[in-house]
């Protein structure tokens, strides 16, 4: 049977420090230093006193980690709204923070990333049928979390009938 080796346990001192680094690294969500702290080995209260310490001081805060989330995955994923909401919503933000972080998306940088995106896919779908074609370029796009009215918007302007 294959053990694992067992995770050194941290005291609240040395999780703190510890975390504290985690946290200035890059902006994180309570959902994952929550999951890092239950890491280090301490139990509920400790992560939770340790958890309003860390917001207390600045080390977290959901509205810069939605901010910064959302513009990431915009710029260097191409993500679209729909799968950068149900990110965030998924890592446990409120609805108030999801919003702060979608509005710093710049509708026409949206817009432009959009229509780079479905030329790209253009150019490298190699099917005939132009409907057929046309789908699966918007399947593409609706995956990525662009939103379909705006997806076949675009895709009509670039792939005419």
């Amino acid at each position: 049977m294959d053990e694992q080796p067992a995770r050194k346990k941290y005291t609240p001192a040395e999780a703190l420090a510890k975390i504290q680094r985690y946290c200035a690294y890059q902006e994180r969500s309570h959902k994952e230093v929550k999951a890092k702290l239950f890491e280090y080995g301490l139990p509920v209260n400790q992560a939770d006193e340790l958890l309003s310490q860390l917001i207390t001081d600045g080390f977290l805060n959901e509205q810069r980690f939605a901010k910064a989330y959302a513009g990431g995955k915009f710029r260097m994923k191409k993500w679209g709204r729909l799968k950068i909401k149900n990110e965030l919503e998924f890592l446990g933000l409120t609805k108030n923070c999801i919003n702060l972080g979608l509005k710093e998306i710049d509708a026409r940088d949206y817009t432009k990333t959009l229509k780079q995106l479905l030329v790209k896919k253009a150019g490298s779908v190699t099917e005939e049928n132009p409907y057929r074609k046309r789908d699966k370029i918007a399947r593409f796009a609706i995956a990525k979390g662009y939103e379909p009215d705006l997806v076949w918007e675009q895709l009509r302007d670039i792939l005419p009938d």
